[in-house]
Parts: C-alpha cells; structure tokens; sequence
C-alpha cells in the first residue's frame, strides 16, 4: 500500500503542511497540488463539492505526491466509507463532541475487527495498491474536530478513543462558541488559552494535533509555541480573493490619475 506522507512526516519529527480546496473543480485541486503543501483537504462541510467531483479531486491531486484528505459534512458513516473509497487517506470530522461520537467516527474509519468499515474500496485499492484491505486501519488517518465547549468538557475521555490519531481545531466555531466570535487566527485570550489546553491535553494522551489557521504567522506560531504536528494554511478561496485584491489593489492608482474620456467615433463623448 501507497505509504501515508502524515505519518512519513510525524515519525520523522516533521509538521505536515495542508492545503484546503472548497473550490469545486479537477483543475483548481491540480494548480493546487502543485504549489509545495504536503497534503489537501477536500472540504464537503463547507466547501462547494459534491461527491462526484470530489472524486475528479481527488483523481487530479493523485497526478503529484501530495496526499489527499476529506473534511466530510458531519459525523455520518455513508459520507465517511465513500470518501475513504474514492481514495481520501485522512477523513475529518466536524463537531466531535463526546467519546461516542468519537468512536462512531474511528469505527466508520477501520475495518473490523477495529471498526465497521464496509469492504469496498473502488478507488482507493487503485491508488492506494492491491493490499489495500490489508493496511488501510494502520495507514488512514482520523482527525476528529474538537471546535466546542462541550468539546472540551470531555476532551479527556474523546482522546482515549480507541483508534483516534489526531484532533483539528476549527478556530471560528471554538470562539464562536466560547462567544469571542468566528475568528480563524483568534486573537481572544480565552480562544488562545482554549486552543493550548487541548493541545497540552493531546499531548498528554499521545494524540497528534492539527488547527487551521489563515495565515503563516499564525501557523508558525501554532507550530513553534504549541508544537501543533498538523497546520492548514493554503486555502484555494482565500489565496483567489486575497491575492487578486492585492493585484487589483496595485492599480489603484490608475483609477486616481485618470486621463479626460476621448471622442467615441470623432463625436461628442457628453451626453
């Protein structure tokens, strides 16, 4: 079986570096995997795809090395086993809020006798490789969501959830919900000292920790001062609206030296 470039880069002391496409299209997901991210995220939850052209997805990003991933729309085994089938090697799963979500999650993810993963891996088997089934429960990768207040009232007993490799902090819904807003690089105390406890408790549990962040500072930051093992940086929305404001942004000084209109055809050009 194809080898997980997350656990490759965990077990060497590295942070994987993701990128996330809410954008729908093979194209987009291809310029994208080709810009240096170790991983990509395609985001069902909230981003623009549909299975269908998750899959075309999935199959651009599969022309480079870069490893994709799935944020499914919620915590629902359909969603999870057909993004795992398609080929996804990590899922994420949003609003995990107590052990047995958590375990409902995990248990979705693995084939028995660790889960109940149906057997059935169409894509997945072509380019993951023929011992699929084999090694698939020691190669995916689970992330659950931990972006609550109930959340972190029972991040202990999430964390000892059999088979559970990782947690991803949403930034926006954990301050929304400690009420200091949906911030994506919060600057709240609260939201911060939120953000570190779960990851002194991940740590303490040997539980791999990831967050999304929406700029190199922030990720740097998470990386160099909570020892963060998973960053989300490069969003494919964020870098179009960003980066073709900043473009636009450049000219503007052609819209304050504008030259005097000229005649249309020789004529008149006032109304």
């Amino acid at each position: 079986m194809r080898e997980s470039v997350i656990r490759k880069h965990w077990r060497q002391g590295k942070p994987v570096i993701n990128g996330w496409l809410s954008m729908p299209g093979a194209f987009s997901a291809e310029i994208m995997a080709h810009v240096g991210t170790d991983t990509l995220t395609i985001d069902l939850q909230h981003g623009l795809v549909d299975y269908q052209t998750a899959t075309t997805m999935l199959q651009a990003i599969s022309t480079t090395d870069v490893q994709p991933i799935v944020r499914v729309p919620w915590n629902d085994p359909a969603a999870i086993m057909k993004s795992l089938d398609a080929g996804a090697y990590g899922i994420i799963c949003p609003m995990i809020n107590s052990r047995a979500e958590a375990e409902r999650f995990v248990g979705a993810c693995r084939y028995t006798p660790q889960g109940y993963r149906s057997v059935g891996p169409i894509r997945a088997a072509i380019y993951a490789g023929r011992d699929y089934i084999q090694h698939a429960n020691q190669t995916v990768v689970t992330f659950a969501m931990i972006e609550t207040r109930e959340a972190m009232r029972n991040l202990d007993d999430i964390l000892q959830t059999p088979g559970l490799d990782a947690i991803y902090i949403g930034p926006g819904d954990l301050g929304l919900s400690l009420g200091h807003g949906a911030v994506m690089d919060p600057t709240h105390p609260d939201t911060l000292a939120a953000i570190a406890t779960i990851a002194r408790t991940a740590e303490r549990h040997g539980i791999r920790k990831g967050i999304h962040t929406n700029s190199p500072a922030f990720a740097h930051r998470m990386v160099s001062e909570q020892k963060f093992d998973f960053v989300t940086l490069l969003t494919d929305a964020t870098i179009l609206a960003t980066h073709g404001a900043r473009l636009v942004g450049e000219l503007g000084a052609l819209r304050a030296n504008t030259l005097p209109p000229k005649p249309l055809h020789g004529g008149d050009p006032s109304p």
